[in-house]
C-alpha cells in the first residue's frame, strides 16, 4: 500500500478532499470528532460540511441529538453519533471509569480536607446515586446545582501534599466525570457560547430517548444497529447499565463493541501499524489482539512497515483532485494516528506540544504544509511550512478569509497552545 494511497483515503474518507453535506457524515467520516477543546467539533465540522454553520453542529447535537458528546478513548472527551457513543461506551469508557473509580477512592481516603472519607467506596455510591437522583429531578443542571442539591459534592482534597503546585479543590467534577464516564449521565448544551467547557448534564438514557422522539426515528428506524437491550455483565458489579428502553443506544458486549470499533477506525485510519490501533483506542495489548482476531485484518506492506487493513477493503481509492484545508487544534485526521511522519514531515516541534497535541494546521492533499492561528483581530494569519506552489498557497490564503469571515466576532484560541501557533498569534 504506497504512500499516496494512504493519503488518498485520508482525503476522500475524511470528507477533506471534497466537503460533505451534513454534520453526521463528517463525523461518520472520521469515526469521532475530538471534543476536548470544545471550539474543535466546529471548526472540524466547518472543514469537511458545505456552508456548515454552528447553529448546524448544535442542531445535530442538542435538537435531534444524532451526535453525542462522551468520554471515550484515551480517557478524551469526543463526539460520536449514537450508534459508535455505544461502542465507544462498552469498548473503553467502561474500562477508563473502572481505573478512575478505584482512584478516586483511594484519594477519599487519604488526601481528604480536612478529614479522609472513612468509606470511600460506599461514599461514592451514595453520593452518585443522590447526584443521579437529584439530576432526573431536575432534568437538566448546572454542576452547582448539583452541587446545591447533594452538598457531598464540596468535599474537598488536598492535591500534592507539601508542594510548591499543591491545592485543594472539591470533588464535584470528578463525581460528575465518574457518572459520564459509567454511563449514567451526559454532557448537554453549553452554560455560555459555543466555546465553553461549561454544560448542563442530563441523565443518558433521558437525553437519547428526548432526542429520538424529536427527531420521529427510534430503534426500530435503524435496522441495521443492534436492538436496545440490557447490557452485557462486568465484573465490577458497581458499573452502571444504562437501562434499555426507547433510547436508540445499542446493546453490545464489551468484544463485540471493541471489534467494531476497530473496523471502524481500520476504515477510516487504515491501512496503519497496529500500534496505532491500540494508542488510539487505548486498548492493552490483549484486548487490541482480541479485537484484531474478531475482525480478521489481512495484512498488507506500507514502505516496508508491516500494517493491517480491513480484509475486503484492499481496492485502490481513486486520487482525488487537488484540496487544501485549514484543520483545528485537535482536529480527529491529524490526531488519528500515533506514527505521524509520513503526514507531518519535518514539522513535529513547531506543530505540538509538549504533550503531543497538535495545533491548527494546513493540509495539502493528505499532508501538513503549514500552520495557523486566529488573532485578536480577527484575521486567521497562515505560515507555510513547505512550498506548495502559487496556485495552492493562493488557495490556503482564500480558505483561510473564508475562515476568518465565517468567524465574525468570535475569536479561537486553542487550549493546548503549540510553538507555531503561539508565534502567528501576534
Amino acid at each position: 500500500m504506497t504512500l499516496a494511497q494512504r493519503r488518498a483515503r485520508l482525503g476522500v474518507r475524511h470528507h477533506l478532499a471534497a466537503r460533505t453535506t451534513t454534520v453526521e457524515e463528517a463525523v461518520d467520516g472520521v469515526v469521532a470528532l475530538h471534543a476536548t477543546d470544545p471550539a474543535s467539533v466546529y471548526l472540524s465540522s466547518w472543514s469537511r460540511v458545505q456552508g456548515a454553520s454552528v447553529a448546524d453542529v448544535e442542531e445535530a447535537l442538542y435538537s435531534r441529538r444524532t451526535l453525542l458528546r462522551l468520554l471515550g478513548m484515551r480517557r478524551t472527551v469526543f463526539v460520536t453519533d449514537v450508534a459508535t457513543a455505544a461502542q465507544v461506551q462498552a469498548a473503553c469508557s467502561y474500562d477508563i471509569a473502572a481505573r478512575q473509580r478505584r482512584l478516586l477512592e483511594k484519594q477519599l481516603g487519604t488526601l481528604g480536607h480536612p478529614d479522609n472519607v472513612p468509606n470511600p467506596a460506599e461514599w461514592l455510591d451514595e453520593v452518585m446515586a443522590s447526584v443521579e437522583k437529584a439530576l432526573r429531578a431536575r432534568g437538566s443542571a448546572t454542576a452547582q446545582q448539583l452541587a446545591d442539591d447533594e452538598p457531598r459534592l464540596r468535599q474537598q482534597l488536598q492535591m500534592a501534599k507539601g508542594k510548591p503546585y499543591e491545592s485543594i479543590g472539591n470533588v464535584t467534577s470528578r463525581v460528575l466525570f465518574q457518572l459520564a464516564a459509567e454511563g449514567h449521565i451526559v454532557r448537554g448544551r453549553p452554560r455560555g457560547s459555543w466555546q465553553s467547557t461549561q454544560y448542563y448534564w442530563s441523565p443518558l438514557t433521558d437525553w437519547l430517548a428526548e432526542g429520538a422522539a424529536g427527531s420521529g426515528s427510534g430503534p426500530d428506524d435503524n435496522p441495521g444497529r443492534p436492538a436496545a437491550g440490557a447490557r452485557s455483565g462486568r465484573s465490577d458489579a458497581r458499573l452502571p447499565r444504562p437501562a434499555p428502553g426507547s433510547a436508540d443506544w445499542p446493546a453490545l458486549s464489551e468484544d463485540e463493541a471493541r471489534a467494531a470499533l476497530a473496523r471502524r477506525w481500520l476504515y477510516a485510519f487504515g491501512p496503519a501499524p497496529v500500534a496505532d490501533l491500540r494508542w488510539w483506542t487505548g486498548w492493552n495489548a490483549g484486548q487490541t489482539k482480541k479485537a484484531l482476531t474478531a475482525v480478521g485484518p489481512a495484512e498488507v506492506d506500507l514502505d516496508g512497515e508491516p500494517a493491517i487493513a480491513l480484509p475486503d477493503d484492499l481496492a485502490p481509492v481513486p486520487a482525488p483532485d487537488p484540496w487544501i484545508a485549514l484543520l483545528p487544534a485537535l482536529d480527529p485526521t491529524a490526531m488519528g494516528w500515533q506514527s505521524r511522519d509520513w503526514y507531518v514531515g519535518p514539522h513535529r516541534t513547531a506543530l505540538f506540544d509538549r504533550s503531543g497535541n497538535i495545533g491548527p494546521t494546513v493540509w495539502s492533499d493528505g499532508r501538513i504544509v503549514g500552520a495557523w492561528s486566529h488573532r485578536p483581530s480577527g484575521e486567521v494569519a497562515v505560515r507555510l511550512l513547505d512550498d506548495i506552489g502559487a496556485e495552492k498557497t493562493a488557495a490556503v490564503d482564500a480558505e483561510a478569509a473564508r475562515l476568518s469571515e465565517w468567524l465574525g466576532e468570535a475569536r479561537v484560541v486553542p487550549k493546548f497552545r503549540t510553538p507555531a501557533e503561539k508565534e502567528l498569534s501576534g
